[in-house]
């Protein structure tokens, strides 16, 4: 093994990195883009919803936080999974995150695509993700200090956007130049907070349609596990951990909450589309505003859509940033475990796990190469995994921490950033999930389930071969 190899995971990443890789973890695409599907279904009440599954999220993260605080290494909950539950554990969690952030890095690399055609159409999609891919992980092969960097300043971005966005938004209810429609009550007027129903078709008044959007808010805070990931390369983990784990449930009540309740007040919720959200709802009422700079007159509606674009496409390259970051310590991690090839191991002279960047941005590549020849139907395919990998994500989690908790109590060891309420919190959150994965079999998802059992089985099926391999090696 050469010196390269023999080389660690270097702690670059300072406080200030992990509070705004943590809040960038909570503020994506699924809160500019997302909301829009999620309100048809539940109107003013997918505020209630964001809130719950904010909850549930902080209850996850607080779960995985005490794992990663008392042991900060790579591979994060898959080390855990493998050393508290078992081998196969460890393998199907760390190879199934995997895969969920190659997808993901896939998605955002398309949708990357989709905005820089709103500036300048004739450019190919494929084209605008090739360079962005070749950027971002640039980024991430100088070192982890880049990346964090590189995420600090993506996460201010999307903080300004949302906090312009409150102050902008209740300036327009309070002085009145929101319009008549904009106004508190559409909270409750148009059906009450509760509008919409949703068994057997039924649009009355009722709880039912805020169950059918859980499904559709929870995968918004699909991310906020990264920061388990940022521990192996965190400086003072055990400080900065607990920290940005901590503030993690205030930001998802000023950020998602305090920001929806502002943006359903400006117009009645009938008025959004599956295709749109809150935010270009707002837009959109300000068309034909205008005021004068120097003498030249301002578009205002123009300029705040081409604003949005900005964030969006930040959101984006957050998103991929993010998911080159965590995919290739998982793949690190993995390899560690022998759950991955020893060459995944291969760290490059800033200690960066290059090997592991470059094999999965060779698969995440792919979606150029979609972006190229097939149709857009044929993503749709690739995206109900996501749906399902995240799932099994944050249940595996919870289910790893009851079994960590238990061997600690064993060992009458006590850890050092307690979860909250255990095992109550585990309980709720298994609880939660397994009824998100009924909602989804009754709304349209339901090959996202149907494919859970098929994807752990091949998970089990290449862990056996993988088993197979090692021991004959070892013979």
């Amino acid at each position: 093994m050469n010196n390269t190899e023999e080389k660690e995971l270097q702690r670059g990443l300072t406080n200030r990195h992990i509070q705004l890789i943590a809040l960038g973890g909570a503020i994506g695409t699924g809160l500019f883009l997302g909301i829009g599907p999620a309100a048809v279904l539940a109107g003013p009440s997918v505020i209630l919803g964001y809130a719950i599954a904010g909850i549930i999220a902080f209850f996850i993260m607080r779960q995985l936080g005490e794992m990663v605080v008392n042991e900060p290494v790579s591979g994060s909950f898959s080390h855990f999974a493998y050393k508290y539950w078992g081998s196969f554990a460890g393998f199907a969690s760390g190879w199934n995150y995997w895969i969920l952030y190659v997808l993901v890095s896939m998605s955002e690399l398309t949708a990357i695509g989709i905005y820089v055609q709103f500036w300048w159409p004739d450019i190919p999609l494929w084209a605008s993700s090739l360079f962005f891919f070749i950027v971002i992980n640039a980024l991430n092969l100088g070192s982890v200090k880049m990346f964090g960097e590189a995420e600090f300043w993506f996460s201010i971005i999307k903080v300004i956007a949302i906090i312009a966005m409150i102050i902008f938004g209740s300036y327009l209810l309070i002085s009145g130049t929101g319009g008549e429609q904009a106004t508190i009550q559409n909270l409750w007027n148009n059906g009450g907070f509760f509008p919409k129903g949703w068994l057997s078709g039924n649009s009355e008044n009722g709880f039912s349609g805020l169950f059918a959007a859980m499904a559709l808010i929870m995968f918004s805070f699909g991310g906020l596990e990264l920061i388990g990931i940022t521990a192996a390369e965190a400086k003072s983990p055990e400080k900065t951990i607990p920290k940005a784990t901590n503030q993690v449930i205030y930001r998802i009540l000023i950020f998602y909450v305090g920001a929806l309740i502002i943006l359903f007040s400006l117009a009645p919720w009938e008025t959004i589309t599956d295709k749109s959200s809150p935010f270009v709802m707002v837009f959109e009422n300000l068309n034909g505003l205008k005021f004068n700079l120097f003498g030249n007159t301002i578009d205002f509606s123009r300029l705040i859509a081409n604003a949005l674009n900005i964030i969006v496409l930040t959101a984006a390259l957050s998103v991929y940033n993010s998911s080159v970051y965590s995919n290739s310590r998982m793949l690190y991690g993995l390899a560690e475990q022998g759950n991955a090839p020893k060459f995944l191991k291969k760290l490059n002279k800033n200690h960066v796990p290059v090997m592991a960047i470059v094999v999965s941005s060779i698969f995440a590549a792919v979606c150029i190469i979609i972006n190229k020849v097939i149709p857009e139907d044929a993503f749709h395919i690739l995206m109900s995994l996501v749906v399902s990998s995240l799932v099994i994500n944050w249940i595996m989690i919870s289910i790893t921490h009851l079994k960590y908790r238990k061997q600690k109590e064993l060992e009458n060891s006590k850890t050092l950033f307690p979860s909250f309420i255990y095992p109550i919190s585990n309980y709720i959150c298994l609880i939660f999930l397994f009824g998100i994965l009924i909602v989804m079999w009754f709304t349209g998802l339901k090959i996202s389930v149907e494919l859970i059992p098929a994807w752990l089985i091949f998970l089990y099926i290449s862990y056996l071969i993988v088993k197979a391999n090692k021991k004959k090696k070892s013979l």
